[in-house]
């Protein structure tokens, strides 16, 4: 089987660290090419050792480039009150063996979607500031690239403001530049990921595998679970369950048949406070030709199968 080739944009954020578990215990599917990293969830200082620490920790051999330090046009916002001050609970990695790349995240971009005989899918995580820098500057690259699976957006509800995602909010314009690129958009926004959810008792399975992996997994899962119910994320059932958001945009990748979604336009609101707000058309009312497919289901237990597979091969592959 032909492996996809793929970039991984992410601001890791302990759902960023669930999503890369999956993207590579599945190296037999996907050809990861690149990660880069985003300023969202913590600062880019954070993200980037983050990134470096934790997939050092689980193995990976992967170039790991510097994004840019804050949105096109508002200040960063981060959300360090969920993710804790380092980004990755209270768990502590150890010094990252993979070092930063002398390539900027935009440069690394560029270079790698151009060379690739193959067009190149984008996984991003996070706000899509880096995309959207890499298409304002070189649009040369847009024919190249498969498809973007973002994890972003709302067409109901939002989880910072009565209607904008956390991801969205934090850019906007980067997805407003993302979204009429002409490049094919997938959207796993919250309509989604609330559904893709792990029972607490799902994970408490995981510490049945007994590894060091899975016992960092579980500290770093308690502090979210401590600290999101003090925030305005905080959802009735979050003492319940955990919802790895960011898990959603690689799954789709990996297991396409478990979701459901359609085409629809989508457009994005740039200022005020409906500011981020992901405006998904529908009842077609605009008579505008839809540009992002936009999940809205999943089968929650093909799902959770899939991600607890995952723990699984990365706890061998450290022990």
């Amino acid at each position: 089987m032909t492996k996809m080739p793929i970039i991984i944009d992410t601001d890791p954020g302990i759902d960023d660290a669930m999503m890369l578990i999956l993207a590579f215990a599945n190296e037999h599917v996907f050809d990861i090419r690149l990660v880069t990293t985003s300023a969202g969830n913590i600062s880019q200082d954070k993200t980037n050792y983050n990134a470096r620490a934790f997939l050092s920790y689980i193995g990976a051999n992967v170039e790991i480039a510097r994004g840019l330090e804050r949105p096109i046009i508002y200040e960063i916002e981060e959300a360090e009150e969920v993710h804790g001050e380092s980004g990755l609970g209270n768990v502590q990695f150890l010094t990252p063996m993979l070092p930063i790349s002398h390539r900027t995240a935009i440069s690394a971009m560029l270079e790698t979607i151009l060379k690739s005989d193959e067009k190149i899918t984008i996984v991003s995580t996070g706000p899509l500031t880096n995309i959207a820098a890499l298409i304002l500057a070189h649009p040369e690259v847009k024919p190249k690239i498969e498809r973007i699976s973002w994890m972003g957006g709302a067409a109901v509800g939002g989880n910072v403001t009565p209607t904008a995602e956390f991801n969205a909010y934090v850019d906007p314009h980067a997805v407003e530049i993302v979204f009429r690129s002409g490049i094919p958009i997938v959207m796993s926004g919250l309509d989604v990921t609330q559904k893709a959810f792990i029972t607490i008792e799902e994970m408490k399975n995981m510490l049945e595998l007994d590894t060091e992996f899975t016992q960092k997994l579980n500290q770093m899962v308690e502090f979210y679970l401590k600290n999101i119910k003090k925030t305005p994320f905080h959802e009735e059932n979050f003492d319940k369950v955990l919802q790895f958001h960011d898990v959603c945009a690689v799954m789709y990748l990996l297991k396409p048949q478990i979701f459901e979604g359609q085409d629809y336009y989508v457009e994005v609101e740039l200022e005020g406070i409906t500011a981020g707000t992901t405006i998904v058309d529908y009842m077609k009312k605009t008579g505008k030709a839809p540009d992002v497919h936009v999940l809205y289901e999943v089968n929650r237990e093909a799902f959770v199968m899939e991600f607890m597979k995952a723990v699984e091969i990365i706890s061998k592959r450290i022990n």
